[in-house]
């Protein structure tokens, strides 16, 4: 059988906790319980800034990725959900700009 790509591979993963364990970032559990979503959000959204060189291998790629999760892991190390605003619904509890559905869905 052959074996996954990084991309099929990602996509077989379910929780905050199985991206940590895949690309082998160390993590607190009482961290991650609390933050999970915004973990996974704010991975996403590091990914989507900041997206791998065109014509990377798999390694490259996946260090790039790796990097971006335990950046995003370590932002709710230092700081918390309330203050970090990843979801729309802290930003608009903050007073910050109209966050359109076109900016949620991509």
């Amino acid at each position: 059988m052959d074996e996954l790509t990084l991309e099929e591979a990602m996509e077989e993963l379910s929780s905050a906790e199985d991206f940590l364990q895949f690309f082998e970032v160390p993590f607190e559990q009482s961290v991650v319980h609390v933050n999970r979503l915004h973990i996974l959000q704010r991975f996403h959204d590091y990914i989507s800034h900041n997206p791998a060189a065109e014509g990377s291998d798999e390694a490259a790629v996946r260090a790039h990725y790796r990097s971006f999760l335990e950046r995003a892991y370590n932002d709710f190390v230092v700081s918390n959900s309330v203050q970090e605003k990843v979801f729309a619904v802290f930003k608009k509890a903050a007073g910050e700009a109209f966050v359109s559905l076109d900016s949620i869905q991509r």
